[in-house]
């Protein structure tokens, strides 16, 4: 890889992000309201992926619970794939593709937030997973890329970066988290 090469690959990142956040800042809004609803009423974000997409849903988990650009009250966030001892548990006795829904199953709440992450929108476990929250009464999301395949008529909202590849689709998944974070904490009271 050369520097045009580079700068190619930076130029394609940044036309898709400005495509998808031009399309879908209303969406987020509405999201990251609907999350800050949940949680003002006592209620949690259950958000969960696989490889990169388990990444992006610790990192929204800790900047709820911890605190992203101010001071505030700790918000209750969950990501499902940090627990290596109940993942491999369930995985084991009930197969991987039952790792979220049995942990939705186990802590999810009606109202509950369930934030299921997917880069090619078929991930048999993150599915699994949004199918058990929308049984349970929570209010489901999911963040894809593609078209958000099965998941588009699963979900109350679907976050589906117009792309394929999967590194430039992660690449607006991490700004997408940075979004709904500041929506839910300019939402949430100060104290």
């Amino acid at each position: 890889m050369d520097e045009e090469a580079v700068r190619l690959v930076v130029a394609e990142s940044v036309a898709l992000k400005q495509r998808f956040f031009a399309a879908s800042a209303g969406l987020l809004v509405e999201v990251g309201r609907r999350m800050a609803e949940c949680l003002r009423g006592g209620g949690k974000v259950l958000a969960f992926g696989n490889g990169g997409s388990a990444a992006d849903a610790q990192h929204l988990a800790g900047e709820l619970v911890g605190r992203f650009l101010r001071d505030r009250p700790a918000l209750s966030a969950l990501a499902l794939s940090s627990d290596p001892s109940v993942v491999s548990a369930i995985a084991n006795d009930m197969g991987y593709e039952s790792v979220f829904r049995r942990q939705v199953e186990a802590h999810g709440r009606r109202g509950d937030v369930a934030l299921g992450i997917t880069t090619s929108a078929r991930s048999a476990s993150v599915v699994q997973g949004l199918q058990a929250a929308r049984e349970r009464g929570l209010v489901t999301v999911a963040l894809t890329g593609g078209g958000g395949g099965r998941l588009a008529g699963l979900v109350d909202y679907l976050v589906a970066v117009p792309d394929e590849q999967t590194a430039r689709v992660q690449e607006v998944h991490a700004m997408v988290v940075h979004v709904l974070c500041q929506v839910v904490e300019e939402a949430m009271p100060r104290g």
